[in-house]
């Protein structure tokens, strides 16, 4: 699919790290953009930035979703675009023990099913409500394409580390629906790609200490350092781009594989 202004796009978590740098580059291209995002103070700065048009939305929630996509096609017309980026990273084990009684406590539900209805039902929530609009569209590549789904999923899908089990089983989600997914879509010609990113320097990073980021990119074994948005925004580019790119998850972790802790 070429990206130029007759395009529309819809960016989950567009306000801030890889959704942000995404909205930018699209926006760069020429394609009108939608940033959805809860940060409404920041999403709507970086819309005014960019000439993007910012829906506040809850991803969960499906009167907030609707509104913000109401939103957005009246803004742009039907998204042929989606990029889901929002997403939350709880960190608890599944049994831990407290440090003043020693007590042993199980990893609470409330927790767990968060990161599930965010990661994973609000991915596929989007995934839903956008291919509905993109599959009514005429097609605009010669393969009969309509639209393009990139879904963000983590490389803790495949190599989570110890406290990671509600975040990498929402994450293993992502990448599980991905090709049945796009098998679902393919009689509309919409593709459905995800990536798995390693360690990126995002907005989550600033409050790590110096030393403890310089550890974590010196444990990426090429290039040593944390990933850049921008690179991130490359490869969605990228997977819009190649109409053949479709059902498949890609790492994008410069051959990181993460240790148990």
């Amino acid at each position: 699919m070429k990206l130029d202004n007759s395009i529309a796009a819809v960016i989950t978590g567009g306000a801030s790290g890889l959704g942000e740098a995404t909205a930018r580059m699209l926006a760069a291209q020429g394609v009108k953009v939608a940033i959805l995002d809860m940060a409404a103070e920041r999403g709507a700065e970086v819309a005014k930035e960019i000439g993007a048009v910012f829906c506040e939305a809850d991803v969960t929630d499906e009167a907030s979703v609707d509104a913000a996509l109401s939103r957005a096609r009246a803004a742009n017309g039907a998204e042929r675009i989606l990029v889901n980026c929002a997403g939350i990273a709880p960190g608890k084990r599944t049994v831990s023990k407290k440090r003043d009684t020693g007590e042993l406590v199980a990893h609470d539900l409330a927790t767990f099913r968060r990161a599930v209805e965010v990661n994973l039902i609000g991915t596929f929530q989007m995934i839903a409500k956008s291919a509905a609009a993109m599959a009514g569209l005429a097609p605009v590549t010669e393969d009969g394409g309509r639209g393009v789904v990139v879904c963000t999923a983590s490389v803790a899908a495949q190599d989570g580390q110890i406290g990671q089990a509600a975040y990498a089983a929402s994450k293993a989600g992502v990448v599980g629906l991905t090709l049945p997914v796009a098998r679902d879509l393919a009689s509309f010609g919409i593709r459905v790609v995800t990536i798995l990113p390693g360690l990126f320097h995002t907005p989550m990073f600033e409050s790590v200490p110096e030393d403890f980021r310089k550890s974590l990119a010196a444990s990426v074994p090429f290039p040593s350092r944390l990933g850049r948005p921008d690179e991130y925004a490359q490869l969605v580019r990228a997977i819009v781009e190649n109409d053949m790119l479709n059902g498949e998850s890609i790492r994008l972790d410069g051959a990181l594989r993460m240790q148990p802790k």
